[in-house]
């Protein structure tokens, strides 16, 4: 009984834990962006997440729960690795290992495309409208960096349609990253500001893969007994 209820208590411990670091992160984003504390809590809220989609899931993870997992690790590096460099050169390894993040999560969605947007001309214009706007926006100041901005925004547009497959609550949860990284692409490659534009970011950032998560576990909860 013991393990039983430890195991039920781990998934809330780990989503609490989850809340408060985000919480600490968008203050410390709206007070001191570039302090230690942004950059530490940044850094824990992809393992939490992490943590607490495992801890949902039975030790027999479906293919659905193992590729998101990966997909989650490699936003961690996205999270963390640029922090080593500077300049075009961090730019690009972030880029690298959110599109190493987006192919999983592609990967993971992929068997249920035919209930998702993607594929579907009327429902998918949405996206394909949201990406055309970002690249006409951003390609004058993207410069050499375009190749690499544009291959990220098609899996990124093709993550967030396929995610309509699992649900409008992973649905909605790929639209909400798809303008977190939006955003990050506006404020890059061109001169729009938005007003606390760090705290927007990360708090699209976590709710999106927060509820792509969240949806993963319902549905592998439904899956099994």
């Amino acid at each position: 009984m013991t393990t039983m209820t430890g195991k039920k208590l781990a998934p809330v411990g780990f989503a609490a834990a989850l809340a408060l670091v985000t919480a600490l992160h968008l203050l410390a984003q709206l007070v001191a962006a570039e302090g230690i504390l942004a950059d530490v809590t940044q850094i824990l809220l992809m393992p939490l997440l992490f943590g607490a989609l495992y801890c949902a899931t039975s030790a027999k993870r479906p293919r659905l729960v193992r590729l998101v997992l990966i997909a989650v690790v490699f936003s961690w590096l996205g999270d963390t690795a640029p922090r080593f460099m500077d300049g075009d050169s961090g730019f690009l390894v972030m880029v690298g290992f959110f599109l190493m993040a987006q192919l999983f999560y592609i990967a993971a969605l992929w068997p249920y495309r035919h209930s998702s947007v993607a594929g579907r001309a009327l429902p998918a214009l949405p996206y394909l409208a949201v990406f055309t706007a970002l690249v006409l926006a951003c390609a004058p100041g993207a410069g050499v960096l375009l190749v690499p901005v544009l291959i990220y925004g098609l899996a990124l547009m093709l993550m967030a349609m396929l995610s309509t497959g699992l649900g409008s609550l992973a649905g909605v949860g790929g639209a909400i990253f798809l303008i977190s990284d939006g955003l990050i692409a506006l404020r890059s490659f061109t001169t729009w500001e938005l007003p606390g534009a760090s705290f927007w970011i990360m708090l699209s950032y976590v709710a999106g893969q927060g509820l792509i998560a969240a949806a993963v576990g319902q549905r592998t909860g439904r899956q099994q007994p």
